[in-house]
């Protein structure tokens, strides 16, 4: 795993030995931010399942201004702490479980990106609560990864893309 672009750029991250943990590949990555492209600069974002942290390190080094990182596991945030430490970088960093976390929050986001466990449900219940509690701005986005296209609707966001990388499904939402 690396930083594809911005202020850091080709810097390999540590990430997680063994198949515990599915990080996002390269390539999704890459072609999630081409997308997001226009929205990153000055953005607030909520990498929701964070794992290792290259989605919210990647927005960082794209110009984001506060990226929020949440993981319920010590193992993923550990190795996040190791990358924010190579990359000499501060950010708010949570230990709690994804609901927990959503009914805590006190501050909106540009960008949500949610990459949870696949086949455990808890994107869309994120979605729901996010949808809820106005954690989007107005012209947010909220990215869901998944192993399949999603189905279904969220009350208050609207579906507008869907994207499909190797086994990754990236559906975009936005509020209504």
């Amino acid at each position: 795993m690396r930083i594809i672009g911005g202020k850091y750029r080709g810097k390999v991250l540590s990430v997680f030995k063994g198949k515990d943990v599915r990080p996002t590949s390269d390539r999704a990555k890459e072609a999630l931010f081409n997308i997001l492209a226009p929205e990153i600069s000055g953005a607030n974002v909520l990498d929701l399942f964070c794992g290792s942290g290259s989605i919210g390190l990647e927005a960082i080094s794209r110009g984001a201004d506060y990226v929020v990182f949440n993981d319920v596991s010590q193992d993923s945030l550990a190795i996040l702490r190791k990358n924010l430490a190579l990359l000499r970088m501060d950010a708010k960093i949570y230990n709690l479980d994804y609901r927990t976390l959503l009914e805590r929050l006190d501050v909106t986001f540009d960008i949500i990106y949610i990459d949870p466990p696949y086949k455990s449900g808890f994107g869309e219940d994120a979605l729901r609560i996010i949808a809820e509690r106005n954690l989007l701005n107005t012209g947010g986005i909220a990215v869901l990864e998944g192993d399949k296209p999603f189905e279904g609707e969220i009350e208050n966001l609207v579906k507008y893309d869907e994207r499909k990388y190797g086994i990754a499904h990236l559906t975009f939402f936005t509020p209504d």
